[in-house]
């Protein structure tokens, strides 16, 4: 499966953004769904993930309560809304597909491009 990602952008602390993930080559229903993040000079962190129906989700600390991981599979489609955006959450953001829902890079088998979100003070 290709994945694309997109929706980055500049916004200013406090702001939003909705990250659209597009997939290609099969469908997602096989795949859990998931986003990382890289900032420059670390290493990728786990940022959401989603369960193959849309049921359940787990996230990582940091962004519990501010942002929302969904998926269209009919469309083929993962979006993460950011919300309350901090300039910590600067970051590459990537989406990825796995067969088993987990919080470690090493578990997603695809990965899209990335999409840069630069949130200013």
């Amino acid at each position: 499966v290709q994945l694309q990602a997109s929706g980055g952008g500049l916004v200013q602390a406090g702001g939003s953004l909705r990250l659209s993930c597009a997939a290609s080559g099969r469908t997602i229903r096989s795949y859990v769904m998931g986003w990382f993040r890289q900032a420059t000079g670390k290493e990728r962190e786990f940022v959401a993930g989603i369960s193959r129906s849309g049921g359940s989700a787990v996230y990582a600390d940091s962004v519990k309560g501010r942002f929302a991981i969904s998926r269209d599979n009919a469309k083929n489609m993962v979006y993460l809304q950011m919300n309350s955006l901090k300039p910590e959450d600067t970051a590459v953001y990537y989406c990825a597909a796995a067969l088993s829902l987990g919080t470690l890079p090493s578990m997603y088998a695809y990965w899209g491009q990335g999409t840069q979100v630069t949130v200013s003070s």
